[in-house]
């Protein structure tokens, strides 16, 4: 049986379970682009992301003896979620593995939408850690492990909101963007409009810091990366499905990499401006329209916004993350002159009247002419930074510029 055919069985599975999600036109990100983007919007599903579609199919595609076993899954927090939620509704046992680094506002709802038919295990500082941990525990006890994504199954519940969208825009859609983490998403989607839509052109997106699925295309085999940037969890694999990679270097005109600061800056705006609360990963898509503006020119557009569970207490990190990438935040180790007045100096003659310090950190070290201070400094213009460059020069303060220094950076700033 084809993918599309499962999808179409997924689709008459999950009614009354899955939400038909809503198909938006957004007028300010159309406006600013010269198209027309519409929003997939999945963080509105009753588990706040696409994860139930799928989750949901699997299980219910299960044999009544399987169904008798308890259900195992590893998950940084959404497919958990879907899981949970579909075991309590199927009155099914479950025992999910998390990493330990997981959102606590995710780990929270995993536990709320499966309330007595779910157990949760903190494993590891990885999916991919929790992924082993949830294999081994089902060889174990012979329970049924539900795959985040390297399941036909899973991608064919995916797959039903690609027959949402298809169903709800009735002009041809020319680009689709679609968020990548182990290609579950992409996959069952790209299988639908590949035959449905066929002169559509799927756009995956991945984080710059994970890019497992575009290092895999490139070149020609699923690859497992060393090391990834966990910051964007719903969407951080070390490697996709080799099912989901099979289909997506097929199906996907083309991967855009996505940097971590401005999938902040996107998450910011999506608040500010239009009331939409999206996790990293769900800010994913429309993150990538920058990269591809003179392209979308005129067209019909749609970007999944694949999931809504933000834990608030990352507000910071993401005002941070996006403010270093905006070149609106800039940190600095300054050998300051142990004298009276030079602190005065440095506020005074360096910093511009808008220019804000954030963050200072200084020991007072006895027999030294200098003394070392981490200063943050907070921009109102990009342009200024400049100019504090200059003045630093000019006045002869020795300093050491962190941003583009990691190992030191990560060192310094707590």
């Amino acid at each position: 049986m084809e993918l599309l055919d499962k999808v179409y069985q997924a689709k008459e599975r999950i009614k009354g379970i899955a939400m038909h999600t809503p198909l938006m036109k957004n007028e300010n990100l159309s406006e600013e682009f010269s198209a027309q983007i519409y929003l997939k919007r999945e963080d509105l599903q009753p588990v706040r992301s696409y994860k139930l579609r799928g989750a949901y199919n699997k299980i219910m595609s299960l044999s009544n003896q399987d169904k008798a076993k308890v259900i195992v899954c590893a998950s940084a927090g959404n497919h958990a979620q879907g899981v949970a939620y579909a075991c309590y509704k199927l009155n099914i046992q479950a025992t999910i593995f998390m990493p330990v680094t997981t959102p606590l506002q995710k780990t929270k709802q995993v536990k709320l939408f499966g309330k007595n038919k779910v157990e949760v295990v903190l494993l590891g500082d990885t999916f991919d850690a929790a992924f082993e941990e949830a294999n081994r525990f089902c060889q174990e006890i012979d329970a049924i492990f539900i795959h985040p994504f390297n399941d036909e199954q899973v991608m064919a519940g995916q797959g039903t909101t690609a027959l949402e969208i298809l169903e709800d825009h009735h002009t041809p859609i020319d680009y689709l963007f679609v968020p990548i983490g182990g290609g579950g998403l992409a996959a069952g989607v790209s299988s639908v409009f590949k035959k449905l839509s066929p002169h559509t052109k799927i756009i995956g997106v991945e984080p710059a810091g994970a890019p497992s699925m575009s290092i895999s295309i490139k070149k020609g085999v699923n690859t497992t990366l060393k090391k990834i940037d966990k910051f964007v969890d719903g969407a951080s694999v070390k490697r996709v499905g080799d099912k989901t990679f099979e289909i997506c270097k097929d199906n996907l005109e083309d991967i855009i990499l996505v940097p971590e600061g401005k999938i902040c800056t996107t998450i910011l705006r999506l608040y500010n401006e239009e009331a939409i609360v999206a996790e990293p990963a769900g800010a994913l898509t429309i993150a990538a329209l920058d990269f591809y503006k003179e392209k979308i020119k005129g067209k019909h557009v749609v970007c999944v916004v694949s999931g809504g569970n933000n834990d608030i207490s990352r507000t910071e990190e993401i005002k941070e993350r996006s403010l270093l990438y905006e070149g609106l935040k800039h940190y600095f180790l300054v050998q300051f002159p142990q004298r009276p007045g030079a602190l005065k100096e440095f506020v005074n003659d360096i910093l511009g009247p808008n220019d804000d310090i954030t963050y200072f950190q200084f020991s007072k070290k006895t027999n030294r002419e200098s003394g070392p201070a981490v200063v943050g400094i907070e921009l109102k213009n990009q342009g200024d930074f400049q100019k504090i460059e200059d003045q630093l020069k000019h006045r002869k303060f020795n300093y050491q510029y962190l941003n583009d220094n990691a190992d030191l950076f990560t060192a310094l700033i707590s």
